[in-house]
């Protein structure tokens, strides 16, 4: 791929649009209001939820469902035996032997939460626990368009740190509370989403949260939503200039509020040091980190690359709409929160970077398009990885010509393995967590970076902001997706979603063969894989010059402008799927043309490149 190719690329990305926002489905409400006391001695905590929750459906509802994860860190839950009985467990949940960390925790390691008691509009109702799941059969029914209101108490205790959340992690921080509340499930469309915790990812309902934490005074709390009582608290969040005036005792009461989210994490320890940095017509940056010699560098010069991701991405999806975003050391590698993410410290500068601007990018792709990531984790993890890698390639200067040339290689790997299984497989039914996170980080990405081959890269950024604007604060699905495309470039692209995300059908096309036509060239190209593709045809001849054929694909029922700007293109007859093999002529001899490649951007998802290119002998 040229330079001056994805010059182009990145330069259409400051492109803006208008679109109208729609709102032309339902999907449920939920408002939280928590108080939550922590024993940082036992790491046991107790709290009270009332969760007011508005039935937008137009069904009647007769159980709602709970999610419970942390009962996931205990010996013998789903997630203990799919670590003792998949092919090739998480290393990080596993001990060097390969054997599950969670097999072997001690009645004070395991991770708990209960509900204690649970009321629904003052009366009692019939609740059980079901591994990381909370079946209650209600008291009434909540009609359709009606509100009820839960009351309830619970109890947990922090597992040690095994997976996102949890206590004492390897770098030393005290509590990462990741999934640490009872949550209710998602009802939408397609019914209740009460999936067990097993692996992977997350999904939530929208709505406001109230959250009061008490906690011994000397730990700095970070995360989900924006503090009430900065001066009561002190710990850097005071306003600078005003008299802090904190509560007595040995504990602090935290008070956050977070409006429209679907998630709230919060993480402490004694000691965090505390940064704040002001985006310019952005967000506050909240950075908390250990006060530890070996980190603090890379977390300062962290701060302004920070400031420049936070830029990029609300320049090139849609603005942040909060006015907070919290960076806080944590976890057990990357992930991402409410407002905020949680990523482990002890990196190399890049790699720091790296897994902020990843973690960030979720901000977009999950905490405001809120897709199912049970369902649909390549919408989730492949966006993200699209548009981070793009980030990544402007803050930090990086010199590449294909800064996707990594994605397109590791997706190759898993096609041509035997190994995949198609992108609509349920997140928990991968065979392999090789053939998952491929599909769902590398193939995911390729469906924007191909999407763009497709339809041409100005049409693929104006897609993804208006995805954005018709879908935030929504949970879109993959037909969301494939529809603004549809509605941004006039093709047809029902086939690119099917392909793609439905089946492990592949793309390879073969040069069959160029032979002399008189005084032309004719060139026979060959369909071998399943799935079809609209073909841009490069020919270099002997006196350096260029030109390019476009081969439409009939089913789009369209073509693309012309992505090589100062290259004259001839558009061909389109090419339909049925017919495996396709001729066109070149107006010019044989002995002129030095060689012919398929696809020079190399953003078509072949997964054979050596037939993609034909050269004069």
């Amino acid at each position: 791929m040229t330079k001056s190719f994805f010059t182009f690329l990145t330069a259409i990305f400051s492109i803006g649009l208008l679109a109208q926002n729609k709102t032309d489905y339902w999907q449920q409400h939920v408002d939280y209001t928590m108080d939550v006391n922590m024993d940082v001695q036992s790491f046991q905590y107790t709290g009270t939820q009332t969760l007011v929750y508005t039935n937008n459906s137009p069904d009647e509802l007769k159980r709602v469902y709970f999610h419970l994860y942390f009962n996931a860190f205990q010996p013998g839950s789903e997630m203990d035996i799919r670590l003792q009985t998949i092919a090739d467990p998480d290393d990080r949940m596993t001990t060097p032997d390969k054997k599950s960390r969670i097999a072997s925790l001690t009645d004070s390691e395991i991770g708990y939460l209960h509900a204690t008691t649970l009321t629904q509009d003052g009366s009692e109702v019939v609740f059980s626990e079901e591994g990381t799941v909370l079946v209650v059969d209600l008291a009434k029914p909540i009609a359709a368009g009606a509100k009820s209101t839960f009351n309830m108490e619970f109890k947990g205790q922090v597992p040690l740190q095994i997976r996102r959340s949890g206590r004492n992690s390897e770098e030393g921080v005290a509590l990462s509370m990741s999934q640490w509340y009872p949550k209710l499930a998602e009802y939408d469309f397609e019914g209740w989403h009460a999936d067990p915790y097993i692996a992977r990812e997350f999904q939530g309902v929208w709505g406001d949260f109230d959250v009061k934490l008490t906690i011994d005074k000397e730990y700095t709390v970070g995360g989900t939503g924006y503090l009430q009582n900065p001066n009561e608290i002190g710990h850097g969040y005071e306003t600078p200039g005003t008299k802090i005036k904190k509560q007595k005792g040995k504990t602090l009461t935290w008070h956050f509020k977070a409006p429209m989210v679907h998630d709230f994490m919060w993480a402490a320890d004694p000691e965090y040091i505390h940064d704040i940095q002001q985006v310019p017509d952005g967000p506050v940056l909240h950075f908390l980190y250990k006060n530890d010699p070996k980190i603090i560098e890379n977390w300062k010069n962290l701060q302004p690359k920070t400031i420049e991701a936070m830029q990029f991405f609300s320049k090139n999806i849609g603005k942040y709409p909060y006015d907070q975003y919290s960076v806080i050391q944590g976890g057990d590698g990357g992930m991402e929160y409410a407002m905020s993410t949680l990523i482990t410290g002890n990196r190399k500068f890049g790699s720091l970077v790296g897994v902020m601007v990843h973690e960030m990018a979720h901000s977009w792709f999950q905490h405001i398009l809120a897709t199912n990531e049970a369902k649909h984790e390549w919408m989730d993890e492949g966006f993200t990885s699209f548009i981070s890698k793009l980030c990544m390639t402007e803050i930090l200067d990086y010199e590449k010509e294909n800064p996707f040339e990594g994605t397109y290689k590791g997706y190759r790997n898993l096609a041509l393995s035997g190994k995949e299984q198609p992108q609509g497989t349920y997140a928990d039914r991968y065979a392999l967590n090789f053939a998952y996170g491929i599909s769902a980080y590398s193939k995911g990405s390729i469906f924007l970076s191909q999407l763009g081959y497709v339809i041409g890269q100005d049409k693929l950024m104006e897609t993804i902001r208006q995805y954005y604007d018709e879908f935030k604060f929504k949970h879109p699905v993959p037909n969301d997706i494939k529809r603004v495309a549809e509605k941004v470039s006039g093709f047809e692209l029902d086939w690119y979603l099917t392909d793609w995300t439905q089946t492990t059908n592949t793309i390879d096309y073969n040069i069959k063969d160029v032979v002399a036509a008189e005084n032309n060239t004719k060139v026979t190209l060959e369909r071998i894989g399943l799935m079809p593709m609209p073909l841009d045809i490069l020919v270099v001849y002997n006196d350096g010059s260029r030109e390019t054929f476009y081969a439409p694909l009939r089913m789009m029922r369209g073509e693309k402008e012309n992505p090589y700007e100062g290259i004259e293109r001839t558009i061909i007859k389109d090419w339909a799927w049925a017919y495996p093999t396709y001729d066109f002529e070149i107006n010019k001899p044989i002995s002129t043309i030095q060689a012919i490649v398929i696809d020079p951007s190399q953003l078509m998802a072949d997964v054979n490149l050596e037939n993609n290119v034909w050269q004069a002998e």
